[in-house]
């Protein structure tokens, strides 16, 4: 107590602000069902890290409400009477460019075609909603909207242009090589968030006479990647499909890997042959790249080519590291281009690799690498 009586009371000590908290990216709900809007906004409201900005009942109604409320992320319905997804999605790219998840009924071919193109114009990731109702509704699209959502809290939009050339009617070269050929190379090629679009750029830009098989694990659900392969066939010189159990690897072919499967490579007395199977999923995710890439890095060894592109995660980290070891080479899409450099950045940092290069010189760089990496005749 001081002299004069007075009692000094205690002061607490000072101490920094911690830091503010991340406001929490708004969304805009875009669907002409009131039955998804409340769905999507009931998963959305259960996320600490989103808020719901608003909902839209069409397209003309979405534009309106984004210049309104300039949400951070939009979720789109494909198909909507009046302005469509499609129409929309390539106004908001154009005009005031975001974060776009599409959600689609996908079930027909158009509708996957639909779906297909709008990540090629721009949109990070697609949620296919089931004709269902109720509880089992929130389930089945709860995780993979929360997913999809994440990768548009962080995406690169700089990374993901439009993609205006697209694959129907623009072949690019009169006819395909028959690939019939002993497969003397492979190239492995992961792709994930962003990979659609990335792959609709690359393939296409292979030469027919590649001179290789090329084996394509894209995380999508089943149903999606025989659209997928459809739309690739459409434009590439070489011959694009989905991956079928048994069949033998042939050259100048581009094997995509089923929804849903695993996709490896094993050898018989008469040459590589492709394995789906429906063992468990790997980081996550099932087909999974590094199960592709080590069944690449056993059979191939320094023939082998391993490709890691945009996406979330780290799929093909290990599987990357496996080819390095075996004597093959490594090529890593830049962080400048990829939508999302998860996968890019883990490949690097588990596997190193031999070129990392922006998507518009991955197709050269492949045949660059290849150059060197061929089995003798």
């Amino acid at each position: 107590m001081p002299a004069d009586g007075n009692v000094v009371g205690t002061v607490a000590p000072s101490r920094p602000p911690g830091p503010a908290a991340t406001p929490r990216k708004s969304v805009l709900i875009v669907d002409d069902s009131a039955l998804i809007r409340t769905v999507v906004a009931d998963v959305i409201s259960a996320l600490p890290d989103f808020r719901v900005a608003g909902t839209a009942r069409d397209g003309h109604e979405a534009l309106e409400q984004i210049h309104a409320l300039d949400p951070d992320i939009v979720t789109l319905d494909v198909d909507m009477p009046g302005l469509d997804g499609l129409d929309t999605l390539g106004y908001i790219m154009s005009e005031t460019p975001r974060a776009v998840v599409m959600l689609s009924g996908a079930e027909s071919a158009r509708l996957v075609d639909a779906t297909l193109r709008a990540l090629e114009l721009g949109a990070v990731d697609f949620v296919h909603k089931h004709p269902q109702s109720g509880t089992r509704q929130v389930r089945e699209i709860a995780g993979r909207l929360e997913e999809a959502l994440r990768a548009a809290a962080v995406v690169n939009l700089r990374g993901a242009p439009m993609l205006l050339r697209h694959g129907a009617g623009q072949r690019l070269s009169p006819g395909r090589a028959s690939g019939t050929a002993r497969v003397r190379a492979v190239v492995a090629i992961a792709a994930s968030t962003g990979g659609p679009r990335a792959l609709a750029e690359i393939i296409p830009a292979l030469a027919a006479d590649l001179d290789a098989a090329v084996l394509v694990v894209q995380h999508m659900p089943p149903g999606f990647t025989q659209g997928l392969a459809d739309r690739l066939q459409r434009a590439a010189r070489l011959d694009v499909h989905e991956a079928r159990h048994g069949e033998r690897l042939a050259a100048n072919h581009v094997y995509l890997a089923p929804g849903g499967r695993h996709m490896t490579v094993h050898r018989d007395d008469a040459g590589a042959v492709v394995s789906l199977d429906d063992s468990p999923p790997v980081w996550g995710v099932r087909p999974a790249a590094d199960r592709l890439f080590r069944s690449v890095a056993d059979l191939f060894g320094p023939a082998a080519l391993g490709v890691v592109l945009t996406g979330m995660g780290r799929d093909g980290s290990a599987g990357l590291a496996a080819i390095r070891r075996a004597g093959g080479g490594a090529l890593v899409q830049d962080a400048a281009t990829s939508t999302i450099n998860g996968m890019p950045q883990a490949a690097l940092d588990s596997a190193g690799a031999d070129l990392v290069v922006p998507l518009a010189h991955v197709a050269d760089s492949i045949r660059a690498l290849l150059a060197e990496r061929r089995m003798p005749l």
